[in-house]
């Protein structure tokens, strides 16, 4: 046998070895590279080495230092604002959770509303069976403390931030009560505080109108619920008011217009990229709807609001009234990530049932009502002093506003002088608030409580649609 041979081979059997399990390796990586580029197109984005040199150099460089997270979120955020539209957004984590939750019939808190007035935080609202009203706070309550810090000074969105928290747990609310000596120590036990988009009222005439604030989880069976309460009540003709509605969520949307779209009639179609994808929505409606019906809309009813108001108006007969509507025609989708981020894109847009594209055009109503100038006056801002000798557009919604309530302010507009300083002295008398004529917080609420009490006595887009639904059989 030969020794020296028999090496030879054996030598020659592992450098075979090494050069097979060397090209495997090749293979492997290059395979891997392969498909790292095809499942990670901006990989082969020459930019993208910018974006990665970026990144290495601020690990590596940036003298105060940085987060890998913010960074990653902060391209994203960049990459999604790069495209110009203004519905496509990326929400970072909490804010993804507090958007998912926005669509839901709950959310974890107290259930109160509040409002910041001459540096008081006062409740403005409390939530029915919300925790706040079973722990007995009220509406006009003044915080004092929570979790014994005083609030007085502290910037409102971390008052809402001390306030919140997880379910189950307590935060201790000390507040100011109208004609209690001493304050009141609360403690509130954070729950389940429900969500409504839907309210209901019997008018005269036998009609009923429901109202829907936006399109969420539950809003479809909240309308079920108002319809059946108004039929108990012998409804005749239905009024659906969606005003200042910006839209939400397609699902409810097309549950509601199944009610009063014929069956099989078209209640929108959804288009996407290039039309590679067309979805198209059919009323499954169980029985035809009877009643006559009208829609209210004006310039901010926006979205899926704008698909019912089209639906009914095209299919239903629907006399719709108001102001022509915003004009978002296009859809969302809308995916949470695995530590709650949303990623919302803008990924298809729709058209009405008689294949209209509405986006940037909105709906003419058939009816044209406008609303009262006085509704478009800007908002006047926590904070607020202002008194004679002041100039500015401020000073000129306040006049504005006196004028509307039926004070003279003088002329000119925009400057606070002596007449309108008697005006402001008036208005306070009335409210039995003190005359000092300065505009402050307290004042310019009951200036906008007032306005807002006018606008629903006379609100011309309700009566004009409740006078063309008296004129309708049934």
């Amino acid at each position: 046998m030969n020794i020296h041979g028999s090496q030879a081979v054996r030598q020659r059997r592992r450098l075979i070895m090494v050069l097979v399990i060397i090209a495997a390796c090749a293979v492997g990586f290059a395979v891997g590279r392969f498909w790292m580029h095809v499942q990670n197109p901006i990989m082969q984005e020459r930019e993208f080495r910018n974006l990665s040199y970026a990144y290495n150099q601020i690990m590596d460089g940036y003298l105060e230092g940085a987060s890998p997270k913010s960074l990653v979120n902060g391209a994203i955020e960049g990459m999604v604002a790069s495209l110009g539209d203004p519905y496509s957004v990326y929400l970072t984590e909490d804010k993804g959770e507090q958007f998912i939750q926005s669509y839901e019939d709950h959310f974890v808190g107290i259930g109160v509303t509040i409002r910041e007035q001459d540096g008081e935080f006062i409740i403005e609202e409390v939530i029915k069976e919300a925790p706040a009203e079973k722990a007995g706070l009220k509406r006009g309550d003044v915080l004092l403390k929570v979790d014994g810090t005083p609030v007085k000074g502290m910037a409102f969105d971390k008052l809402m931030t001390t306030v919140r928290g997880q379910e189950g747990t307590v935060v201790k609310l000390q507040v100011r009560r109208e004609g209690l000596a001493e304050p009141l120590e609360l403690p509130v036990t954070r729950g389940s505080v429900p969500v409504h988009t839907v309210s209901f009222e019997m008018k005269e005439d036998g009609i009923g109108v429901i109202t829907i604030s936006r399109f969420a989880d539950k809003t479809g069976d909240e309308f079920d619920s108002a319809i059946k309460a108004l039929e108990s009540k012998g409804m005749k003709k239905l009024l659906l008011d969606l005003r200042s509605n910006p839209g939400g969520l397609l699902e409810p949307t097309i549950h509601i217009a199944n009610r009063f779209v014929p069956k099989g009639e078209t209640i929108l179609q959804v288009v996407y990229k290039d039309e590679k994808r067309v979805i198209t929505h059919k009323s499954e409606q169980k029985e035809p709807w009877k009643l006559p019906i009208a829609v209210l809309v004006d310039g901010n009813t926006a979205s899926s609001a704008e698909v019912l108001a089209a639906a009914l108006k095209d299919t239903a007969n629907a006399a719709v009234i108001g102001e022509q509507t915003f004009g978002k025609g296009v859809v969302q989708q809308f995916r949470q990530l695995s530590d709650g981020s949303v990623l919302k894109l803008t990924e298809a847009q729709w058209r009405s049932p008689d294949g209209q594209w509405i986006h940037k055009k909105g709906i003419k109503p058939t009816i044209a009502v406008p609303a009262p100038a006085y509704t478009l006056l800007p908002r006047l801002p926590a904070g607020l002093k202002l008194k004679e000798g002041d100039y500015g557009e401020r000073v000129e919604t306040v006049q504005q506003m006196l004028q509307v309530l039926g004070y003279d302010t003088g002329a000119p507009f925009g400057v606070f002088n002596a007449a309108t300083t008697e005006a402001v002295k008036a208005f306070q008398r009335s409210e039995a608030i003190p005359a000092d004529g300065i505009i402050n917080d307290r004042t310019a609420y009951r200036m906008t409580t007032r306005l807002m009490e006018k606008f629903r006595a006379e609100d011309p887009q309700m009566l004009t649609a409740m006078e063309e639904l008296r004129k309708t059989g049934g």
